[in-house]
């Protein structure tokens, strides 16, 4: 169970800090943790390490208490094996040491401070070399087959994790000779390694661009105005590996040449170091596969999710390819009319340096929607709260900010989840929203502490943080979220939802520890409250005049553009999962092991997208091909679920605040996790069995 793989993973450590938070009547942690235990559950949050010395210190402890554990499985004689002491020992053997390593994990992502984001790098790679060793113990194996030997008579969630940890052992190579299993050994180990390396280099890449006022022009000046952006009297300096610095620029700035510097400079980030890393990773995961007895890698990744291999996932995407095909090539058709009015060239081509800008710009000429003129209704404070109270109200909790005891940086808030009903705290949340130096640039959900029920019967609730990247505040105005900071802000909390909500009695299958090609539908359904003029009434008004609501007539255009420009954004998503799955698939006959990495992935714009710069390679940035390599269509795929799911509170008597649905969805779908299979969750939570209707009509193409 590698860390990497729990949805962006860990959460780490950082900075002790003491807390300033001094909001008046902010609980204490310890109030609420001593209220879980009139639950018998138990409440944490972590003291993250300090310095560089204590992370080294604390791997190597964190991995000894490991090999303790393993020892006392392996040690079992046959007559003394049992579910609690070797599958379940197994599963609390992770759930400890992953929860320790998560906190390292975030020095790497979160951490202000280099030599410790160094340090936990270095740490972590440690980890996963060791957790590779773990994995491949003849003696735990031969504990744990002992027991399936008995033919134990398993039930429910014990009947599951068995089951799949068998699999684990196969899929490890436990059925191959020894000689085979040793070198699937060292190359998993290898490929831990470089895997790491990947990501450390996506971090640490960075890329400045100077731009004059006029270069900048169509650009906010709200913008223009943050802290740092203005550093000489008429230069301006963006940083190409800030999304949101390259994503304001792609979308506002009038001059192409603007543009395609942002876009070459984004596409080239990591690239001196990364192509060549994935290509022996590439080349690596086709010799285990095959070591394995797999025809590709994207078989052996997609074997345990939903999908089960590589041919159901490409047909998958050519087929939706091929349905939006003619909406997608529409589109671009409908932005050139735009260039070429602008550049007085009747053949003037959408390039992908322009099609954020015309999409912007046929999105308020054609139906008078301006994303950056909406941002005055959201802003991040009010937004955060009034999301919060949505939740409260629809899946029954009380979610309240708590003086925060350890933190990686001053910025950083803890929450604690209630339900609203009984008051039990079901966990906790970290929030770090904005960009710095050397974070985790994008967006995700992180875990710190995992779900399990303890062998004394208590339950160890979840703590988890949300890593973000939003607008910063400007000098005279609070941070302001465009419609589509929003969307993200609702999506990703969905997976804080997901993870706290969990009631399940294993770690394995607890909160987001899902299929990964189901794990995005929770979060994805919950985009579709904010077509809602009900719920954005909740929270959505003019910060400089709070009277002031979006009407209803601008709501019906915003969800009106979006479906006219929705195959353009769904192509480039496409494009993405159909070049992560075929450099995972199967070579084809005769090919030669050696290819042009950055060639054949640019290749792939062309055929399902625009054409990628020229000299740039987006695959070096790609930082899904780690984590989730084989899995990028898992977006797509989950966009089927979510559209389902969303219509049930659409169609229901409340809409989308109808508490009983809410109520059906945390009870059938958050709480659950995998401890069943999903498409039972997800059938339960319907009331029938699943359409792709909702999904076409939010594509147009119904």
């Amino acid at each position: 169970m590698n860390i990497a793989h729990l949805l962006y993973a860990p959460l780490a450590a950082g900075l002790l800090l003491p807390s300033i938070n001094t909001h008046a009547g902010l609980n204490t942690l310890q109030h609420y943790q001593e209220k879980a235990q009139q639950y018998h559950a138990i409440l944490k949050a972590p003291v993250f390490a300090k310095t560089p010395e204590e992370i080294e210190k604390s791997i190597q402890h964190y991995m000894a208490a490991g090999d303790m554990r393993g020892d006392a499985i392996a040690g079992l004689k046959k007559d003394e094996v049992s579910f609690e002491n070797t599958v379940g020992a197994i599963d609390d053997l992770f759930f400890r040491i992953i929860s320790d390593v998560s906190m390292i994990s975030i020095l790497k992502n979160a951490s202000p401070d280099a030599a410790i984001r160094e340090a936990a790098a270095e740490a972590i790679k440690k980890y996963d070399e060791w957790e590779v060793s773990l994995n491949y113990r003849e003696d735990i194996y031969e504990a744990v087959k002992n027991y399936a030997a008995t033919g134990p008579s398993l039930e429910g969630e014990k009947a599951k994790l068995l089951h799949e940890t068998m699999l684990d052992y196969k899929r490890n190579g436990f059925d191959l000779s020894k000689e085979v299993k040793g070198e699937v050994e060292l190359l998993q180990k290898r490929l831990s390694k470089l895997s790491n390396d990947f990501d450390t280099n996506i971090a640490d890449a960075s890329t400045p661009l100077t731009f004059t006022a006029g270069e900048l022009a169509g650009v906010p000046e709200s913008f223009l105005g943050q802290e740092g952006i203005k550093t000489a009297g008429d230069e301006y300096t963006l940083m190409a590996n800030i999304t949101w610095h390259f994503l304001t620029i792609m979308r506002n700035a009038g001059k192409e040449e603007t543009r395609k510097r942002m876009k070459i400079a984004r596409y080239s980030l990591a690239r001196e170091k990364n192509v060549e890393l994935l290509e022996e990773i590439l080349k690596i995961r086709s010799q285990v596969a095959a070591k394995l007895g797999y025809a590709s890698w994207g078989d052996y990744r997609t074997e345990t999710k939903m999908a089960h291999n590589t041919a159901n996932v490409l047909a998958f995407l050519e087929n939706l390819n091929s349905g939006l095909k003619p909406k997608f090539k529409a589109e671009i058709e409908a932005f050139q009319v735009l260039k070429a009015r602008d550049t007085g060239d009747a053949e003037a081509e959408i390039k992908i340096w322009d099609w954020r800008y015309y999409r912007n710009q046929y999105m308020k000429e054609k139906f008078q929607v301006d994303a950056e003129a909406l941002k005055v209704f959201f802003p991040y404070d009010v937004t955060l709260e009034g999301m919060f109270g949505l939740y409260e109200e629809i899946f029954g909790l009380q979610i309240e900010e708590i003086v925060n005891p350890y933190r990686w940086h001053e910025d950083v808030t803890l929450h604690v989840v209630s339900d609203s009903k009984t008051g039990e705290p079901l966990g906790l949340f970290y929030l770090d929203m904005f960009p710095r130096p050397g974070k985790f640039n994008h967006f995700a959900q992180f875990s710190i502490i995992g779900a399990r029920r303890l062998p004394n019967g208590h339950r160890q609730r979840p703590t988890v943080a949300l890593i973000c990247n939003f607008p910063t505040p400007g000098k005279d105005q609070p941070s302001l979220l465009s419609p589509d900071d929003v969307e993200t802000l609702f999506h990703e909390f969905g997976h804080v939802l997901h993870s706290v909500l969990t009631q399940v009695d294993f770690f394995r299958f607890s909160g987001t520890n899902v299929p990964r090609d189901f794990v995005e539908a929770p979060s994805q359904m919950l985009e579709y409250w904010l077509q809602s003029k009900e719920v954005l009434d909740r929270f959505a008004a003019d910060y400089r005049d709070p009277t002031k609501k979006i009407p209803a007539e601008t709501i019906s255009r915003i969800v009106e553009a979006n479906r006219a420009t929705v195959a353009t954004t769904y192509s480039r998503q496409l494009l993405f999962a159909t070049m992560d799955m075929s450099l995972h698939g199967p070579k084809k006959s005769g090919s030669d092991d050696e290819f042009d990495l950055v060639e054949v992935s640019n290749g792939f714009f062309e055929n399902t997208f625009l054409p990628a710069p020229e000299n740039s390679a987006f695959v070096a940035y790609f930082g899904h091909l780690t984590g989730y390599d084989a899995g990028y269509y898992g977006y797509a795929w989950a966009d089927i679920i979510s559209a389902d799911m969303g219509s049930v509170f659409e169609n229901a008597p409340g809409g989308y605040l109808d508490s009983e649905v809410g109520r059906r969805l945390r009870n059938e779908i958050y709480a659950t996790g995998d401890s069943r299979d999903v498409r039972e969750s997800i059938e339960a939570f319907l009331g029938r069995k699943q359409s792709m209707k909702p999904f076409l009509k939010k594509l147009g193409i119904e």
